[in-house]
């Protein structure tokens, strides 16, 4: 019996197939958009079932063709490729509804994790929703789920807040709102940007427990675990880090919350009620001690 790895007739899906260790075939795929996760850094952490879609899709969409070429030719496939990406979208887009109307089943990548988590996807899903398609998750690696379970903060509740506003303005008014939120937070951050983050965090939501996770599943992995302020000094201090970048910030405890977010919250709530109601609010929210919110209130009231 031939080796299908040598056979002239063998297909490069058969190949791959071969190569982790696939007994049977998948099925011939439905029409439809098939999101697929791919590996964020090691290649090996690709699904079986995400090299099914990738090697049986009609044609596959990816962010950068390069870095989709990488993987694909790891694993021996060689589909129909072109790029979906922030420029190329609009058009991508008819060309993808076109190909489904006509039966075709579009595999969409991105250059690392899950699409559409912080990228142009979703615009894609929605329309191929609103076309009447139907939408196929094929699940696997992403960074934002990754870096919550290595940072050793609670999981239970936990807030994706993508990547922050690049001015410190911006930024430090979104950090104010999700500084109520009872819940992890979970950023992506660039290396440039990161020790003034990890300050304005600090400054912001308290002097938290935090994580910062970078080059996940690849050679120079690196998680550190420190509070806010002690992370910001470590990277103002050794340097802009490389790689792609997690933030992880554990919830408000009790005495976290800075003056500014305190002030902030109570000068709104003050606006439509009593001193002590909005102490209430604010303790309840906030998890601050009642006396040091009602305190406050009165200075802001006075």
């Amino acid at each position: 019996m031939s080796n299908p790895s040598s056979d002239p007739k063998s297909s490069p899906f058969e190949t791959a197939r071969e190569r982790i260790g696939a007994r049977e075939s998948s099925p011939p795929l439905e029409a439809g958009l098939y999101v697929v996760a791919t590996p964020i850094g090691n290649l090996r952490d690709i699904t079986l079932r995400a090299l099914d879609v990738l090697g049986a899709a009609g044609r596959v969409y990816a962010e950068d063709t390069r870095v989709a070429r990488k993987l694909l030719d790891a694993y021996g496939l060689k589909p129909r490729l072109a790029a979906y990406h922030d420029h190329s979208a609009e058009a991508a887009r008819d060309q993808i509804l076109a190909a489904l109307a006509a039966g075709e089943s579009v595999a969409l990548i991105s250059d690392a994790g899950t699409p559409l988590i912080s990228d142009p996807g979703f615009k894609l899903a929605r329309a191929v929703i609103a076309a009447g398609h139907r939408v196929f998750p094929i699940p696997g690696a992403s960074a934002l789920l990754a870096g919550l379970v290595t940072a050793g903060l609670p999981t239970d509740k936990f807030l994706f807040a993508g990547f922050l506003p690049p001015k410190q303005h911006a930024r430090r008014g979104v950090l104010e709102e999700f500084a109520v939120i009872d819940a992890t937070l979970v950023f992506y951050e660039s290396g440039p940007r990161l020790a003034e983050s990890l300050a304005d965090m600090a400054a912001t939501l308290g002097d938290r427990a935090a994580a910062v996770a970078r080059e996940l599943t690849k050679m120079f992995e690196e998680t550190r675990r420190d509070t806010l302020s002690t992370l910001a000094a470590h990277y103002a201090e050794a340097g802009a880090p490389k790689g792609e970048i997690v933030v992880i910030v554990s919830p408000p405890l009790a005495g976290d919350v800075s003056d500014d977010v305190l002030d902030a919250f109570l000068l709104q709530t003050l606006s439509r009620s009593g001193v002590k109601d909005a102490a209430t609010a604010a303790a309840d929210a906030l998890g601050v001690p009642r006396k040091r919110a009602y305190a406050r209130a009165l200075e802001l009231k006075a």
